[in-house]
């Protein structure tokens, strides 16, 4: 998710600064620049007039009529969006050149309220269009994104640079005291500025054209990253001839893996789709240890083994360039500069956090492993805990230490009770809130179900769209972003998706879902009541636009109502016979929660202290492609986090998150985990699911946005700085 997004400088500071936007990687890039000054041509390019003919059919060239303005995806084609993005960012610069070049003088509304207001069409197909990227895309808009990589780059750069405007935005900083501003509009000013800075507003003419070309260079090599990444996950997926070696996935799991093979043209065979994380679900029930080791080798040499979609070379130049633009912007390295805009504020402050939880997770870890070892023993085998029988044997220790097997979970966990019976329903419980199905709106996908969000009156607060299963065309992981975001200032009310990765089953058999991905569907849609709940005035603040480090925090809180007693009696029962999850079952999945643990947090702590290691580099100690490998392994061994039998959740070269939005930033989940134990603590203490509680969530701090410092909002809810025993005593690291 994206951090500050205005109409006016959305998109520009999104590329410009290699941040992702809400539900996009806006990282891009196939085609070949060939111009001596590619970054000039695509501003010029950008500011063409568009030929008028297209206006009557290009269905962004006005606002949707839609209820909400909901995007008309049945009238969208894959030939709207070039057009649409040339005539957007010329109508934004328009709009941009007549703001700086203003004959009065600049105040609040004729320079920052007009910036908010601009760049409505490059807003509506930048969110339509990055969404398609990640949610359902295809080799016409991988094109697309290609081309506009370098366009939108230099289209950032013509504003952010733009010194007539940034002499604007900076008499009214300097005057700001003396505006009588209101608490937000006061911020407006303050935040607008630092943007302008940190994109280099006060360099001299020679290095702005020099950021503008490491710019337009990140911009492609993103897009290369992301594209590849996708194009690996789906190239790799592991195909299976004999049935014999699936033994362990179920009748379920076989199934999946034959309609699988069958999209592929694979009659008689078996393909069993990779993930983006380093671990992939099958390791846990494959009883052949020889495919379970090919799985996971397959899955951590992704990007880094040779071929077409190796990505060395453009994680290495991506951190080799983040460093040489920090110094240029007067910094250390990327992660200074990235952090001072974080709730973190400096790199000491990451690594005393990252530092003060390894020891200790590592340490659990070695446990676990031990006893899985034994396991191995006692069962007569004479080989050593690898990574590839880590999630085998846990869920067999699983079974032994508290009698149940994941597994049989699953019948109790039916897609649509989970998400109306769980989800909707604590919604409703806590903040009051009530859904019905909306099959009139459009979607891109048969897929993809629309819901309308009422208020407690009647009133309707929003739309929520869901996306539940993976695709070949869909990008791994889970995520959300808003197609229209809140804002009194255009009087908007959200539009907000919730998109997933569930394998779907074969036809005419019901959807059962794993704990996690319970927990996450519970997780994302703590991201949309973000979106949803937003009341601000200016689109720059709108609902999840915070700091990285905060913006997982209310989604993680959301995560609490997943075992809500209340909540679980609601939506846990068999999908074939309505008997509810006994309680037995359910005790021993609470017994279990620290189960496994060290792993989960070793794990992740690696892919974090990886991510600092890139970005905490100078220039000059950013390794080569050839290096690339030796330089994870000493970042790992110097972090403590060197256990072979746990790699990193990511590797670098898969690793799209630090390429995308979260460059020296994957700490952010455990950061906002802190928060998120502390609220759940003070819900707790305050009787839990009660709407008082609710309401008190939302006004102080989820309908809040980006309008005042995170830290303070934390604090108007909880009254206090947060606290981070209850982290350590959730995640095992100290006793109770």
């Amino acid at each position: 998710m994206k951090t500050r997004t205005t109409l006016a400088v959305a998109v520009a500071v999104a590329v410009a600064l290699g941040l992702a936007a809400a539900a996009c990687s806006p990282t891009d890039s196939e085609t070949q620049q060939t111009a001596a000054n590619p970054a000039e041509e695509a501003a010029e390019t950008a500011m063409a007039t568009p030929e008028p003919v297209q206006e009557a059919v290009n269905p962004f060239f006005t606002e949707s009529e839609l209820y909400l303005h909901y995007p008309p995806f049945d009238q969208i084609s894959d030939d709207d969006y070039a057009p649409a993005f040339e005539r957007g960012m010329a109508e934004h610069m328009a709009e941009i050149e007549a703001i700086a070049s203003d004959p009065e003088a600049p105040n609040f509304d004729n320079t920052l309220v007009a910036m908010e207001r601009s760049g409505a069409l490059l807003d509506r197909v930048s969110r339509v269009f990055y969404a398609m990227a990640s949610a359902h895309t295809n080799e016409t808009i991988e094109a697309v994104r290609s081309d506009l990589a370098p366009k939108l780059s230099a289209h950032g750069d013509a504003i952010l640079l733009n010194d007539a405007l940034f002499q604007r935005v900076k008499s009214i900083h300097d005057a700001r005291d003396s505006l009588e501003l209101d608490p937000e509009s006061y911020r407006l000013v303050e935040e607008t500025y630092k943007d302008f800075v940190r994109a280099g507003a006060l360099l001299d003419d020679a290095q702005k054209e020099q950021l503008k070309a490491y710019n337009a260079e990140l911009a492609t090599l993103q897009t290369t990253f992301s594209q590849n990444v996708l194009a690996e996950v789906n190239a790799k997926a592991i195909v299976v001839e004999d049935a014999a070696k699936l033994d362990g996935l179920g009748e379920e799991g076989v199934a999946r893996a034959a309609e699988a093979a069958k999209a592929r043209e694979l009659e008689g065979q078996f393909v069993i789709p990779l993930l983006n994380t380093s671990g992939q679900p099958s390791l846990s029930s494959l009883t052949d240890r020889g495919l379970r080791q090919r799985i996971m080798e397959t899955s951590l040499g992704r990007g880094s083994s040779g071929g077409e979609f190796d990505n060395r070379d453009e994680i290495t130049r991506v951190a080799e360039i983040r460093a040489e633009r920090a110094q240029l912007l007067g910094y250390p390295n990327h992660a200074a500069y990235s952090l001072e805009n974080q709730t973190a504020r400096t790199v000491e402050a990451v690594n005393e956090r990252l530092g003060s939880l390894a020891p200790a997770a590592v340490a659990n870890a070695k446990k676990e492993a031990a006893e899985l070892q034994g396991m191995i023993a006692a069962e007569g085998g004479d080989f050593e805990l690898a990574a590839w029988d880590w999630s085998y044997y846990t869920e067999k220790l699983r079974k032994e230490k508290f009698d149940f097997d994941a597994g049989e979970l699953k019948p109790y966990f039916e897609l649509d009770n989970v998400l109306t019976k769980g989800v909707f329903f604590a919604a409703e419980k806590v903040y009051g809130l009530t859904f019905e199905q909306r099959p009139d709106l459009p979607t891109y996908h048969p897929d993809v179900r629309v819901w309308e969000v009422f208020e407690e009156d009647g009133s309707t607060l929003g739309l929520f769209i869901e996306d539940m299963y993976a695709r070949e065309s869909k990008r791994g992981g889970a995520w959300m972003n808003a197609y229209v975001s809140q804002s009194g200032l255009l009087g908007t009310q959200p539009v907000v998706a919730n998109h997933l990765n569930i394998p779907k089953p074969p036809e005419g058999e019901p959807t059962l879902l794993t704990w996690d991905e319970v927990t996450t569907l519970f997780h994302e849609f703590g991201h949309a009541l973000h979106g949803l709940f937003s009341n601000v005035n200016y689109p720059s603040f709108a609902g999840t636009s915070v700091p990285r480090d905060f913006v997982e925090y209310p989604s993680q809180v959301n995560e609490m109502w997943a075992d809500w007693p209340e909540v679980l009696a609601n939506y846990a029962v068999h999908f074939e016979t309505g008997e509810p999850l006994p309680q037995e079952m359910l005790d021993k999945v609470l017994a279990s929660a620290q189960f496994n643990e060290g792993f989960r947090t070793t794990e992740y702590l690696a892919a974090a202290l990886l991510d600092q290691a890139w970005h905490q580099r100078t220039p000059e100690e950013v390794p080569d492609a050839e290096g690339l490998l030796d330089f994870e392994a000493k970042a790992l061994a110097d972090a403590g986090v060197d256990f072979a039998p746990v790699p990193p959740r990511y590797r670098s070269t898969y690793f799209s998150h630090i390429v995308g939005g979260y460059s020296a930033g994957y700490y952010s989940y455990i950061w906002s985990e802190v928060l998120d134990a502390d609220s759940v603590e003070w819900f707790k203490e305050n009787g839990g699911m009660l709407r008082e509680n609710g309401d008190h969530f939302r006004a102080t701090l989820l309908s809040r946005g980006g309008s005042k410092d995170a830290m303070a909002l934390f604090q108007d809810f909880r009254g206090r700085a947060p606290d981070v025993q209850p982290l350590l005593i959730r995640r095992g690291l100290v006793t109770n």
